[in-house]
């Protein structure tokens, strides 16, 4: 069965950094677009940024470009979200989503054109 999982959430200070990882369970990450997404307490689910097929030009919210980046390893089956300067609006889960066309800033930001999701990972910013 087809399935993202996220790893590498955790506790991280403020204007510290963290790693998440995606990965696949019967799936090959390099036929898709990767998107990050996270959902604070309260809060409907966001986008964060997407990554294409060939890892090329990711697109980015304007609330974490400059902080954050995605990347990916194609043989290794695996997209990554590393976050630097993290603040505490950081904190929520984070996701993972699969989807079939492009990246672009629209699709990062738009939950619909996602159809398959990890169940997340928590990253909580505090000191």
């Amino acid at each position: 069965q087809f399935e993202l999982v996220e790893s590498g959430g955790g506790l991280v200070q403020p204007g510290g950094s963290l790693r998440l990882t995606c990965a696949a369970s019967e799936l090959k990450l390099d036929r898709y677009v990767i998107g990050w997404f996270r959902q604070a307490p309260g809060k409907e689910r966001e986008g964060v940024g997407c990554i294409g097929t060939t890892g090329g030009s990711p697109s980015y919210v304007e609330s974490v470009k400059g902080r954050f980046s995605i990347s990916r390893d194609n043989a290794k089956n695996l997209v990554y979200l590393q976050m630097n300067a993290v603040k505490s609006e950081d904190t929520a889960v984070y996701y993972c989503a699969r989807e079939s066309t492009v990246c672009t800033a629209v699709v990062a930001a738009r939950t619909y054109f996602f159809d398959l999701w990890g169940k997340g990972t928590h990253v909580t910013v505090s000191s």
